[in-house]
């Protein structure tokens, strides 16, 4: 199985994410050409080569364009968004599906968090220091790269967090900062490594979101590796190393955990918000099921699978959010096919074909449907005539 591993040990923030990815191999060019669907948002990416404690790696800068320094000195609107206002420019992209729908589940972690910690709902939440530029274009590129990777897992060694206090637009505050310690509730965390943070609240986010098993003893075979320079000069080299490995078939059935409950006497609009929070959460799937309870009342069964790390989190959302008194939490094993990603060229143009394999062998393939649409749209032609391209060299090997 060929997976990202984040070896934290120097703990990760967004800016050293999207450096360690681009080491890794994502082209600079296509990491631009997909942040500029975002829309007019006022940036240029610098990359250079540098070193850290002897070790060279790529090290990534978010610069305002000199037109917003000024709108944001007069203003100082830029570091005040809304979570609302990030949504719906992320909404109103022309990214794929599957890279916005990444990015705003990044951002609502940090959302729910600064909720949670400034005691205020999500819709009030302004972001200061996330709702920056580089913040955005730090989440939004985690989420461009890893859909260009495609890693079939993420795993990752528990993050370092440092100590002392940091300065915030609420004062100075101690690291942990509240929100990335609220991020990281039932992740196993490092911290006192060194006096600073040395892990934010994006970088908190990405880990959350990405990573299926935090852990310390993963066996790898390392394919490459890629080095993202952080902006510090400290005794231990500040940058984040991620490796594209694989890790042996047996790990495709891992420990999961099932959270189930019956309800009977709420609001069924309610469910769609539900299904929505749950998998903002982490969770893999979730899902309604009609049953009959006692005195024969119909009702419905919620359901949801999620990885070990976030049950805890699962189970006090259910517990808080719906009518159910309980709720039963039992572990599953969970196997999956291997997946893997490899490049077509058809009269159209070029398009991803998603291969599932099992035991080496190509069980069943299917084109990558925003690939397919856009070239559709760009050629002016019907979808099935698309498909047909598709099959017609698919069906030639």
């Amino acid at each position: 199985m060929e997976i990202l591993f984040y070896d934290c040990f120097a703990g990760i923030s967004g800016d050293m994410n999207l450096a360690a990815m681009i080491d890794l191999g994502v082209p600079r060019d296509y990491l631009e050409s997909e942040l500029r669907k975002l829309g007019d948002l006022p940036f240029e990416l610098r990359v250079s080569r540098q070193k850290k404690n002897g070790i060279e790696g790529t090290l990534v800068d978010v610069v305002l364009t000199p037109e917003e320094r000024v709108l944001a000195s007069k203003h100082h609107h830029e570091e005040h968004r809304s979570w609302n206002e990030i949504k719906r420019m992320i909404e109103r992209s022309t990214l794929a599906n599957e890279t916005r729908d990444l990015s705003i589940r990044i951002f609502e972690r940090i959302a729910l968090a600064e909720a949670k910690v400034h005691g205020v709902s999500v819709e009030n939440v302004h972001f200061h220091e996330v709702g920056a530029v580089d913040s955005i274009v730090d989440i939004v590129g985690a989420a461009v790269c890893f859909n260009y990777l495609k890693p079939e897992a993420v795993y990752a060694s528990p993050p370092q967090l440092g100590g002392g206090f940091v300065d915030t637009a609420h004062g100075k505050l101690p690291v942990p900062a509240p929100a990335t310690a609220e991020i990281l509730r039932g992740i196993p965390v490092v911290t006192g490594g060194v006096p600073f943070e040395t892990t934010t609240p994006t970088g908190a986010a990405i880990l959350a979101e990405l990573v299926n098993e935090f852990t310390h003893n993963a066996h790898l075979t390392i394919h490459k590796t890629g080095y993202g320079l952080g902006h510090r000069q400290t005794e231990i080299p500040n940058l984040l190393r991620v490796y594209l490995a694989a890790v042996p078939d047996r790990d495709h059935s891992k420990r999961w955990w099932m959270i189930e409950c019956n309800i009977d006497d709420m609001n069924p609009e309610m469910y769609d918000y539900l299904i929505d929070r749950i998998l903002a959460l982490g969770a893999d799937d979730v899902f309604l099921t009609p049953v009959i309870m006692k005195k024969s009342r119909p009702a419905t069964t919620l359901s949801v699978l999620c990885s070990e790390h976030i049950a805890d989190a699962v189970s006090s959302f259910i517990l808080a959010e719906t009518t159910s008194l309980g709720i039963r939490k039992f572990p599953v094993s969970k196997e999956m096919l291997q997946r893997t990603t490899e490049e077509i060229s058809v009269p159209a143009g070029k398009v991803r074909i998603k291969h599932a394999v099992h035991n080496g062998k190509v069980l069943r393939s299917k084109p990558e449907f925003e690939d397919c649409r856009r070239l559709a749209s760009e050629k002016n032609l019907p979808l099935s005539e698309i498909y047909r391209q598709i099959n017609e060299v698919l069906y030639s090997r």
